[in-house]
Formats: C-alpha cells, sequence, structure tokens
C-alpha cells in the first residue's frame, strides 16, 4: 500500500496521497494497526498526518479526504465566519477540522483580517501587485488594532460565549444535583428493604 504519485522535493521528498491511500490508512488505523511508513518520510510526521486524517474524517466525513477544500473557493463572508470564531476565542485547529480546511490558511486569514480588516479577505486579482511604498512601512508582526465595530462586535461575541459558559455550567449543576437525590433515593430504598428483610428472618 503506497501513496498515488511521489515527486521529489529540496531538502528531502514530498507526498502527494490519494484518497484511496487515505481511506486505507483511516480504517489501520480505527482497527488499532499503523500504515507502513513510506520510505523517506519520517514516521512521526507521517503518522501524525495519519491522525489528522482521521480527526478530519470524524469531524466532516470521508468526503473531506479528497482535497475539495483546497479547491472550494470561500467567499469573505464565510472567511469572516471562521476568523470571528478564532479572534473570539475558539481553537485555530478545532475550527479548521470543523470546516476541512488546513490550520495554515485559517491563519493566514486571521491574520490579513487583523491587518486590512474586511478587504483582508477578498481575494485579489491574480498577477504582479503594483508597488505601493505604504506596504513597506507595514509591520505584519504588529497588526493593527481592531475598529470600533469590530471591536464591539468581538465583545458581542465574547459575551455570548460567556453566556453559554454559564448555561452549560448551570445545566451541569442541575444534572449534579438530580443525580444526587437519585442516589439518596436509592439508598434510602435499600436501607428500607433491608429492614424489612431483618423483620422478616426475625418473625
Amino acid at each position: 500500500m503506497y501513496p498515488l504519485c511521489w515527486t521529489s522535493s529540496k531538502g528531502g521528498i514530498f507526498v502527494r496521497y490519494s484518497y484511496e491511500y487515505k481511506k486505507k490508512c483511516v480504517e489501520m488505523y480505527q482497527s488499532g494497526q499503523w500504515p507502513e511508513t513510506p520510505e523517506g518520510v519520517p514516521q512521526k510526521r507521517f503518522r501524525d498526518t495519519v491522525r489528522e486524517w482521521v480527526r478530519l474524517e470524524n469531524a466532516n466525513g470521508p468526503e473531506v479526504l479528497q482535497h475539495k477544500s483546497n479547491n472550494k473557493v470561500w467567499t469573505p463572508e464565510e472567511r469572516l465566519t471562521l476568523v470571528m470564531q478564532v479572534i473570539s476565542g475558539k481553537s485555530r485547529n478545532s475550527v479548521a477540522l470543523e470546516n476541512g480546511i488546513s490550520s495554515g490558511m485559517l491563519y493566514q486569514w486571521v491574520r490579513k483580517y487583523k491587518i486590512l480588516g474586511y478587504n483582508g479577505l477578498v481575494e485579489c486579482k491574480k498577477g504582479r501587485p503594483a508597488k505601493d511604498p505604504e506596504m513597506k512601512k507595514m509591520n505584519f508582526n504588529n497588526p493593527r488594532k481592531l475598529e470600533e465595530t469590530e471591536y464591539e462586535e468581538l465583545i458581542r461575541l465574547r459575551a455570548e460565549i460567556e453566556y453559554i459558559k454559564a448555561e452549560n455550567a448551570v445545566i451541569k449543576k442541575e444534572i449534579a444535583l438530580r443525580e444526587e437525590k437519585q442516589g439518596a433515593l436509592l439508598k434510602a430504598k435499600k436501607q428500607q428493604s433491608s429492614k424489612h428483610s431483618a423483620k422478616k428472618d426475625i418473625n
């Protein structure tokens, strides 16, 4: 069982895995077996890749292994939705897995949004961009501050998250109290049953 095709690359081997190969690796992993590591590929890196395939399939179904996410054209609105989830505090990796895209791609969207705002999520035309002296002054390691409307939206989203967390905490407490009451009732019934049995034995 080997990948569909192999191509050499600088500093090692780049392997493009076929959909059938990925599916087979996932099936073997789920059955408790590790697929054979392709020659020239570090075992740890390969096994981490297999684990990622498993997580992707569990979150999005087997179709996500067909590289459809790389070919999909994401609208600026769709990108903004995912970016806001990350900015609101959700893990970038979990957002990427849930939506079948790479964590690196999502990182770029978040970075562009912090620097350029919504316009950074709009797909630019291909080709060499015109030279802009202002771009040289832009510090990509120090993103611009959010606009007031963006900051308000961020606060609103965070507030919604905190509200959901609080609701979940209340629900958990109610479940714990209900289980505690049920446990106490069962214990009382057992004690009563034991007393009745003891009386019968005496009689």
